[in-house]
Order: C-alpha cells, then sequence, then structure tokens
C-alpha cells in the first residue's frame, strides 16, 4: 500500500505516469492523497490541468469532476490536515506529560552497566573475540561497539627482550 504522508513515492509516480486527460483518479480517502493542505491542493491543480479527474471512495462526495465536488474537496481536505494536527498535539502533550512524571520512551537499554563494564574488561583482556563478547553478554557485536571505549590505551605487554 502507499501512502501519502512518505516523501518518496514510487508508486504514485508511476500512478501519474499512467494517468490521461479524461481519466479520473479513484482514491481511498482524501488525506491519503498528499501530506498536507497545500500538498493535496497542488496535486489536484496538477491534475486538472491534465485533464484528469478525482474521486474519493470513502468521502463519496468528493469529485472533482464537478464544482459542488471542487468545494467538497476543500472542506475534506481542511478536515483531514486539522485531524492530522490535533493528532500531533495530543501525541506531543502526551509525551510531554510521559516525561513530566519521569517516563521516557523507547525500549530499556540491553547494556546495563554490569554488562557493560563485564565488555569493556573482556575486550580490555584481549583474550576475546568481539562475537564473543557479544555473544557472551546476550548483544550483537554493535551494540557491544556502541557501549564501551575501543580507543583505550592498555597496559602495554611485558617484553620478551631483556
Amino acid at each position: 500500500m502507499a501512502t501519502g504522508t512518505k516523501a518518496d513515492r514510487p508508486h504514485w509516480q508511476a500512478c501519474l505516469d499512467d494517468l490521461r486527460p479524461g481519466d479520473t483518479l479513484i482514491i481511498w480517502k482524501i488525506d491519503r492523497l498528499g501530506r498536507s493542505l497545500r500538498d493535496l491542493v497542488d496535486i489536484v491543480a496538477v491534475l486538472e490541468t491534465r485533464g484528469v479527474g478525482v474521486k474519493s471512495l470513502t468521502n463519496g462526495i468528493v469529485d472533482t469532476t464537478t464544482a459542488h465536488g471542487k468545494l467538497v474537496f476543500g472542506m475534506f481536505a481542511l478536515m483531514a490536515e486539522y485531524e492530522a494536527a490535533v493528532i500531533k498535539e495530543r501525541t506531543l502533550a502526551g509525551l510531554a506529560a510521559a516525561r513530566a512524571r519521569g517516563r521516557t520512551g523507547g525500549r530499556k537499554p540491553k547494556m546495563t552497566p554490569a554488562l557493560i563494564d563485564k565488555a569493556q574488561r573482556m575486550y580490555d583482556s584481549r583474550q576475546f573475540m568481539m562475537a564473543e563478547i557479544a555473544t557472551s553478554c546476550g548483544v550483537t557485536p554493535m551494540t557491544i561497539y556502541r557501549n564501551i571505549r575501543t580507543d583505550r590505551a592498555t597496559a602495554p605487554e611485558p617484553s620478551l627482550r631483556g
């Protein structure tokens, strides 16, 4: 499924390439067509100059091939943008409230301070390969690299020459 919220839209470009004058683009929902009101208006204007109409399946009265449909399209586009803005505001408010209660989002880190210390000691000992360190900590080697210091100078090995 292709959505209107992504910047890279290869399916949309392929659809545009296939549309001919007199065609009507059938869409599921008006807010799926563009990323913003400006985007929706621009898309419909471009299609109109090419002689292509737009009809929405869920917003049945949206039909840009008629004057009435163009009016309704504008109203639905405004409502879709308003709804997206309200959802964004609510999400941001919810995240701020959670942070105020001391909650942070996201997954808990797999590398605890104890595991980081263990991995660092194993790495510094120069007796283990990175894959072995990762396996012993139950993570990937990349996770180990992100959590330990590999640039530390370790004590020089004793010289066998005397």
